[in-house]
């Protein structure tokens, strides 16, 4: 429960890299240890000069109170850097979260994801491509990343669930609070599928402009082929796309809507050396999978991590916090 507690304290802390997070978490060793600290203090802990106006260890408690209330009611469960259960493929960003919240059940960390994104406003064309291809996916038993924004997000969502696969909603506030409001509705039925809803802001934080594009860096970053299927110039899907590149996953744009006037991003993403695709298949095979491979993959079902709540009053989450096997000085984050 106290570990719980300290990995909430420090996902506060978002004047700090994430390796100095993770070195506060060496140092100390709870919430309050934490709370008593000055920002001159945390400052020779981490060994540089930190100026902000953000930390106010005076309201830290009360904060913590509400937000393991949240946790409790929401069934939210938190897992950081610092534990073997952090999802290994978030290990090789730049600078990945130091916490990652969840509801629901997170996929086996082997298993490749594709990322699904595109404009809140697609054409009735770039629509139906979104749906059938989170469909063909599900077939397939590849679990669907998206972001659970209206438009494209929402369909690619909805395709997942009609094919009985699972469905990853990465969003950009706490896991408490549904955002749109109008894909509340979506969000329980991939909740009740067996997929999950995941981001790295504790619960009670709103989903602020900035939070946009960290959320596109976890689609990204959680996935192993991202697919543009329609964006406008300036479009936060073309985030995601530049985050892909970044962090060396596979970047596809949708054939279907190529030639959209609400596609000109897209459009630009293949004008510079983007590959277009027909329909998942083509994903699978850009992975070196063979036909007989593919055929077997729409038959097999994923085995899945198990569920893994978060009952506040025994504390049965606090092992998936921090644990002794990943706190090696040899981690590159």
């Amino acid at each position: 429960m106290d570990k719980i507690r300290f990995a909430l304290a420090l996902s506060h802390c978002t004047f700090l890299r994430c390796r100095e997070k993770k070195l506060l978490a060496e140092k100390l060793d709870n919430s309050e240890s934490l709370a008593v600290l000055s920002i001159e203090d945390i400052s020779q802990i981490v060994r540089r000069p930190i100026k902000t106006t953000v930390w106010k260890p005076n309201d830290l408690r009360i904060k913590l109170d509400r937000e393991l209330e949240l946790m409790e009611r929401y069934q939210i469960a938190i897992v950081t850097v610092l534990s073997s259960h952090y999802p290994p493929v978030l290990r090789e960003l730049h600078e990945p979260p130091f916490a990652v919240f969840w509801r629901g059940i997170l996929p086996n960390q082997e298993a490749p994801l594709v990322a699904i994104v595109g404009t809140r406003a697609p054409s009735g064309n770039g629509a139906l491509c979104a749906q059938r291809l989170g469909r063909e996916f599900a077939e397939y038993g590849i679990p669907v990343v998206s972001g659970l924004a209206r438009g494209i997000d929402a369909f690619a969502h909805r395709g997942t669930i009609m094919a009985s696969g699972v469905a990853i909603a990465v969003v950009a506030c706490g896991l408490e609070r549904i955002y749109p409001k109008s894909n509340s509705v979506l969000a329980g039925k991939i909740l009740e599928q067996g997929g999950c809803l995941v981001g790295e802001y504790p619960p009670g934080e709103e989903p602020l402009q900035f939070h946009f594009p960290q959320r596109n860096r976890l689609i990204s970053g959680l996935s192993r082929s991202i697919i543009v299927v329609e964006a406008p110039e300036k479009s936060g899907a073309l985030i995601t796309a530049d985050f892909a590149l970044e962090q060396g996953r596979d970047l596809f744009v949708a054939r279907d809507a190529l030639d959209s006037s609400r596609g000109k991003g897209s459009s630009a993403l293949y004008e510079q050396g983007a590959p277009s695709l027909d329909c998942a298949k083509d994903v699978l095979e850009s992975w070196g999978l063979a036909q007989t491979d593919i055929q077997a993959m729409a038959t097999r079902k994923l085995k899945k991590m198990p569920e893994l709540r978060f009952p506040v009053k025994t504390g049965g989450q606090s092992n998936f916090v921090f644990d002794k096997g990943s706190q090696g000085k040899d981690q590159k984050n």
